[in-house]
């Protein structure tokens, strides 16, 4: 893969002060070169140069990328795929499904099945850079970068938290505040390598902010974004305030049939498009069990 730009100044510029500019790091430079990438200049490869002048392309020929470094089995379970092209992937993630291969999940999780999708369409030089991960039972939008370039420029957007992400979560029993910010530190649960809890000190610092959507007799549907990114923080933080997910068995919900998974869906992504420099917003439907919950809670609201 190869990719161009132009340099649109007045005067001379370093050429590793270009490269940075575009959001290239030197240890990604270095791993372009190491792997046989190279870098043209006007079409020509130099690896003299240290400035480059107005109105000169720079083009930076990418190597292919190894995805059996890790063993990673390809899954052919078939996706529901939101958008695609050259540089990012948008799935539609089902629950019960991991976002990453696990110990006992290794044959089949998100990114399996992404892996099985690149063989089947002759993507022979990609691997699935997976840029937001959602828990084994979390539904909704999932993002993929289809190249390390593409993946570094949105781990920068992620670290500046410029990727917006949008859930709906059903919060046991009814909420008081219509809107709400929880500001508390989130720790491991000592003992447990999963659970997470709400710690005084020592912790990740954590911001959930909800806004109540609808009150319904057994739960509060509410959106909810997250301000930071720990491990289980809708979950961990909703418990903490009374107020655990339905269904979150882990967390002290209660299974309310039909739903038997924490009701929590991410339902829009949006970010910046760094090749096409606009934003993007896409988003998921509601899935058929969390769905059909609330439809059975609206009946017992109104009567019919």
């Amino acid at each position: 893969m190869r990719i161009s730009w132009q340099y649109t100044g007045n005067e001379p510029i370093k050429l590793k002060t270009f490269i940075r500019n575009q959001g290239i790091s030197r240890h990604l430079m270095a791993k372009v070169r190491g792997d046989g990438g190279k870098v043209l200049i006007n079409g020509v490869e130099n690896r003299r140069i240290d400035k480059i002048n107005p109105q000169t392309v720079l083009t930076i020929k990418f190597p292919p990328e190894e995805n059996r470094k890790n063993d990673l089995i390809p899954s052919y379970v078939p996706l529901k795929i939101l958008y695609e092209d050259r540089d990012f992937l948008i799935i539609d993630k089902p629950d019960h499904v991991n976002s990453i291969p696990s110990v006992p999940q290794r044959k089949d999780s998100l990114v399996n099945r992404v892996d099985g999708y690149y063989h089947l369409r002759g993507y022979d030089d990609l691997i699935p850079h997976i840029v937001t991960r959602l828990d084994r039972d979390t539904s909704g939008v999932a993002l993929f970068a289809k190249h390390r370039y593409a993946h570094a420029l949105l781990s920068q957007q992620m670290k500046q938290h410029a990727i917006k992400k949008t859930y709906l979560a059903l919060l046991s029993g009814n909420l008081r505040e219509d809107h709400l910010v929880i500001d508390r530190q989130i720790g491991r649960v000592p003992g447990s390598l999963i659970e997470r809890q709400v710690v005084s000190s020592g912790g990740q610092e954590a911001q959930t902010e909800l806004w109540v959507k609808k009150r319904l007799p057994d739960c509060t549907v509410c959106d909810v974004r997250l301000h930071t990114g720990r491990t289980h923080q809708i979950r961990v933080h909703c418990k903490s305030i009374g107020y655990p997910l339905v269904a979150d068995t882990l967390y002290g919900g209660q299974i309310q049939l039909p739903l038997q998974r924490q009701g929590l869906h991410c339902r829009k992504i949006e970010f910046y498009h760094p090749f096409k420099k606009q934003m993007m917003t896409f988003e998921s439907l509601l899935p058929q069990d969390m769905k059909k919950y609330l439809e059975l809670e609206e009946h017992k609201k109104t009567g019919r």
